[in-house]
């Protein structure tokens, strides 16, 4: 089978890590975000995917070479200009000539959803399009879909005001769909496929639904992208968080050599990290080549690959990005984001700051 995913946003909500790199090229557990969505659909017999790409393609080109990511074939569809959901819908499955039920999915959310059963339940309907829905707590930040008895949508409500939703199952991002779709958007310009397709869809009865309660998140802003690295560490995702990774005593994981003088918890070492003498790490990822000095906390965080806490400084529920420097007895706090290569100073204190601003 075959997929599209969409991954041409600019990931504002993520910056300034997104200013260097694509957010679903951002390691979740030391693994792209691309790699662990597409390692999902793989399971499910997806054969060949078209990543639909705007901000930064090459990235992603330059990333699988030799046009393979974790087992899928891959094709490329570079939006000259932006298309919105629907047109890089229409526009990537138009240049990889798909002309059957295909997949689209969204390129920042990480699940558990059984996609398998999504189709099976799209080809019972003899659905045109099926959608798949999960609950949340506060659906106003979300497209809320209600259905009736047999999966049939009634509405699509797009971020719906808070207390006003019929419904607290949201579109998930992922849906079947039929070639004849490609039909229902306009060859040019920007359309969108929450706020024009599946409307028109639901007013001819041809959009089902299917909700699951499995793992599922959007990965795209700093607390949620905190909150699945948590998740796969705390083993609320299957497997291994990342290959190769091994168990460490009563400390959580690590990946190849490093080092290790201080206290480990529930945490993931990369490959040459190392934690100084006194360092305390809960609960969070030291990436690659990323160092822990000398009495220095990190809990609930990521350091990405080469990042450096320096002596005494605590990190808290904070994303460092690649060869950033936090200096001696600097403190960053509260969902704070260091671009990559910044040096926040000495003694600095920010929660929930974005640096560079």
């Amino acid at each position: 089978m075959k997929a599209v995913i969409l991954v041409g946003g600019e990931g504002t909500r993520l910056r300034p890590l997104t200013y260097a790199v694509p957010k679903q090229m951002l390691p979740v557990v030391e693994v792209p975000l691309i790699e662990r969505v597409l390692a999902h659909l793989v399971a499910h017999g997806v054969t060949d995917v078209v990543l639909s790409l705007g901000y930064r393609p090459d990235a992603f080109i330059e990333a699988f070479p030799d046009g393979r990511c974790a087992g899928a074939s891959l094709a490329y569809a570079v939006e000259a200009q932006p298309l919105d959901t629907a047109g890089a819908i229409r526009f990537a499955a138009t240049e990889a000539g798909i002309d059957e039920t295909f997949l689209v999915f969204n390129g920042d959310v990480l699940s558990d959803l059984d996609i398998s059963a999504l189709v099976a339940f799209h080809r019972t309907r003899g659905a045109e399009g099926t959608i798949a829905l999960t609950p949340v707590e506060d659906p106003s930040a979300f497209g809320v879909v209600p259905t009736s008895d047999d999966g049939r949508v009634q509405a699509f409500i797009e971020k719906p005001a808070p207390g006003t939703a019929p419904t607290n199952l949201i579109n998930a991002g992922a849906y079947v769909l039929e070639p004849s779709v490609l039909t229902r958007i306009a060859a040019t310009g920007r359309v969108n496929v929450e706020r024009e397709t599946f409307p028109a869809m639901v007013a001819v009865g041809t959009l089902f639904a299917l909700a699951s309660d499995r793992y599922w998140i959007d990965v795209g802003t700093p607390d949620r992208y905190l909150q699945a690295t948590v998740d796969i560490l705390n083993g609320l995702r299957p497997g291994v968080p990342a290959p190769g990774a091994r168990r460490l005593d009563g400390a959580g994981w690590a990946a190849g050599e490093h080092r290790n003088e201080g206290t480990v918890t529930r945490s993931f070492l990369g490959a040459g990290a190392v934690v100084g003498r006194g360092g305390a790490v809960a609960t969070s990822v030291v990436g690659r080549g990323a160092t822990v000095g000398e009495d220095a906390v990190v809990e609930g965080s990521v350091l990405l690959a080469g990042a450096s806490v320096e002596k005494g400084a605590e990190v808290r529920d904070t994303i460092v990005g690649p060869r950033a420097i936090v200096g001696a007895g600097a403190v960053l706090r509260a969902l704070s984001v260091v671009g990559a290569e910044v040096a926040v100073p000495a003694g600095a204190f920010h929660e929930g700051a974005r640096l560079p601003a």
